[in-house]
């Protein structure tokens, strides 16, 4: 197993696919099983003859990537400028099934009735055993019924992780571009079925902590907590808050957080545990806290803060227990989430160097996503405000197969 990454910031296509295609063939030869391309939207208009140029120079087997509005490649983030991000690899063993579904699909896909068709779309096999390791998907989201999507592969493959993101950068349907092969998309979403000779290893960083108390969801509809631990929402959330420590008081200033469990059947609850969105706001005449997630009554649910502190702590702790895995990554990707960047860090490439800084010279490519897709708890979400990463390791396991398309 290889891989290799490479960026540019050069502003004419031309320049851009020779510095990609030369960087990727020093660092590997022979042939490419997984190509993915991310570019931000001032090369949107040359996104057709840079596909056909790294599919005739490259050879990939599979072509993915979308347009965005900042990309992660090598050791850099670019945000706010042109660029291009790369990443080849090589996954000897491994299966790629390509995949994309259209936005008048949905109805149709979505349905547990539907799900044989769905798993032919995503190139399952009918005989001999599922090696599925993951979903790597890029979905339009202004197209794209997401929690619905994530909820049906796992009804089809449970636990088996879904990576990737949202494309980003446009304000409107059929702005957002996304590649598959040869074909360049509009709507939808796009992606590839993992499996065989290969391991696919999540790290979701959501950047916050718990603080205070755990609470009890005594009544709820929707995204608004009636109760908590049998009194007014409201109630109980002001009394915490107000026993918060100053440092913390000047953090719920720039946004609060509610963490709702994932998975119940534990004994204690701490960072890693919870689900994460952010807290719209108090209804004063109900007493009911509004929140950006659906709730109900039974579960455990606790407050969050996040700040670039917060966030740096968190990745790094979650890094170094991925980087003691004995088997090195070959490879990685970073969905990072457009409200982190220079937006969070008082530095360019934050999370990029904590990754590397865990597991140097992977090479790694991505983009600053509208939401992120990865896994907590076993149960797959779309996140905001976090990062998202994708390790690639050998593995034993499986025999050997590559489908170029599903």
């Amino acid at each position: 197993m290889q891989f290799a990454s490479a960026v540019t910031r050069c502003e004419t296509i031309q320049e851009a696919t020779g510095h990609l295609v030369s960087s990727i063939r020093r660092q590997m030869r022979g042939e490419i099983d997984l190509l993915c391309v991310f570019l931000t939207p001032e090369h949107q208009e040359n996104i057709r003859p840079l596909s056909r140029y790294l599919r005739l120079a490259l050879s990939p087997r599979v072509l993915l990537g979308c347009t965005c509005e900042g990309i992660i490649g090598g050791d850099r983030e670019i945000e706010r400028e042109p660029g291009i991000s790369v990443l080849a690899g090589r996954l000897p063993g491994a299966t790629l099934n390509a995949f994309h579904i259209g936005m008048e699909e949905w109805e149709s896909l979505l349905d547990q009735n539907s799900q044989g068709k769905l798993k032919r779309i995503l190139g399952f096999q009918s005989l001999g055993r599922d090696t599925t390791q993951a979903y790597l998907v890029f979905a339009d989201p202004f197209t794209t019924p997401a929690t619905e999507l994530l909820q049906t592969l796992e009804d089809i493959c449970p636990g088996i992780p879904v990576l990737g993101g949202m494309v980003s950068g446009a304000q409107q349907a059929g702005q957002n571009l996304m590649l598959l092969n040869g074909a360049i998309l509009e709507d939808g979403a796009i992606g590839v079925r993992i499996g065989g000779q290969v391991r696919v290893d999540a790290v979701v960083s959501q950047g916050c902590r718990p603080v205070g108390e755990t609470f009890l969801v005594t009544k709820a509809e929707g995204c608004r907590i009636a109760t908590l631990s049998g009194n007014r929402a409201f109630e109980s959330s002001d009394r915490l808050l107000r026993s918060l420590p100053p440092d913390d008081w000047k953090k719920v200033e720039t946004g609060l957080y509610m963490g709702v469990v994932v998975n119940e059947y534990q004994s204690q609850f701490g960072r890693g545990d919870f689900l994460v969105s952010p807290v719209h706001g108090y209804d004063r005449n109900t007493g009911e806290v509004l929140v950006d997630t659906e709730v109900r009554a039974g579960q455990t649910v606790q407050y969050h803060l996040r700040d670039a502190s917060t966030a740096e702590e968190e990745l790094r702790a979650l890094m170094q227990t991925a980087a003691r895995d004995e088997t090195a990554p070959a490879g990685g990707m970073l969905f990072s989430d457009s409200g982190r960047g220079v937006r969070l860090f008082d530095m360019p490439g934050h999370d990029v160097r904590r990754v590397l800084e865990a597991v140097p010279e992977t090479p790694l490519a991505g983009f600053f996503a509208q939401g992120e897709f990865g896994p907590i708890g076993g149960r797959n979400f779309l996140h905001q405000k976090s990062l998202s990463v994708v390790l690639f390791r050998p593995s034993s396991e499986a025999e050997p197969e590559v489908w170029p398309s599903g």
